[in-house]
């Protein structure tokens, strides 16, 4: 093996060790990989370096970018092996896809506030790539999680004049859809139980949006606030000697008040 250890090394170090990995007298389990086998690793690394912002933790952050540049190097050099591209048709087109995107920084088109930009970043890379409002819509990466897809897709259709014209008019939505939730319940027609569910969710991301809330950052939250006074709960249940489990609704919710 060809390879020179370092005390600093660097991308071009990082591609090297790559390619020594997936060599074939390389690591069994790394030649083996391909784009589908890795892709939930991918998924996972890019969700903790998430956490790592959310936590504040720069320490974690430097490690999980590492293990994000990782797979975008991975990826990149299957696809090297194949013939169709190499890591640094990805660092050129990126590069060309900013300098085309910022005119303001690179051409002579005004652009003072972050509003501006990114209505001229939407302009143009609708442009570049000879895409209508509808094709922007189908663009958007069906494997994002669904509340974040949900309001990328309501934020580009919108675009086109189809939209409610107040929060009012999008929060009425919300229960009409939650009306209709019901009657399918009482339908017992599972597959329209969770039509219907979807439509009030999508109400719900609708509302969000006109507010100016992420929605998959706001569930996000709750989600945390429900785990953390759920913990809380189960404490002050066994500091008196409940078994919740066996509890009945009116004490539960006492302790979730008293938590609260």
């Amino acid at each position: 093996m060809d390879f020179q250890y370092k005390d600093a090394y660097h991308i071009d170090d990082l591609i090297r060790i790559m390619r020594i990995l997936r060599a074939p007298d390389g690591c069994p389990w790394d030649r083996v990989q391909t784009h589908e086998s890795i892709r939930q690793n991918f998924i996972e690394e890019t969700y903790e370096a998430v956490e790592a912002i959310d936590k504040g933790d720069a320490a974690l952050l430097k490690e999980e970018l590492g293990d994000v540049l990782m797979q975008v190097i991975f990826h990149s050099l299957m696809e090297e092996e194949a013939g169709r591209f190499t890591f640094d048709d990805v660092c050129h087109e990126v590069c060309q896809k900013l300098i085309i995107r910022h005119p303001h920084v690179f051409g002579s088109i005004a652009a003072d506030t972050p509003e501006e930009v990114l209505k001229n970043w939407d302009a143009i890379k609708m442009q570049t790539k000879s895409q209508s409002v509808a094709d922007s819509v189908d663009d958007v990466a069906r494997s994002l999680p669904a509340l974040m897809r949900a309001q990328k897709v309501q934020k580009r259709s919108a675009k086109s004049g189809m939209d409610f014209e107040s929060v009012a008019d999008a929060a009425a939505k919300v229960p009409e859809e939650q009306s209709e939730l019901f009657a399918a319940i009482d339908s017992g027609d599972q597959a329209k139980i969770e039509e219907e569910l979807g439509d009030l969710l999508f109400s719900v991301v609708n509302v969000a949006r006109f507010v100016g809330v992420d929605a998959e950052q706001a569930l996000y939250r709750s989600t945390d606030k429900f785990s953390k006074r759920f913990r809380a709960v189960e404490t002050l249940a066994g500091e008196r000697g409940v078994d919740l489990k066996n509890a009945p609704v009116s004490l539960m919710d006492s302790l979730w008040e008293e938590v609260k």
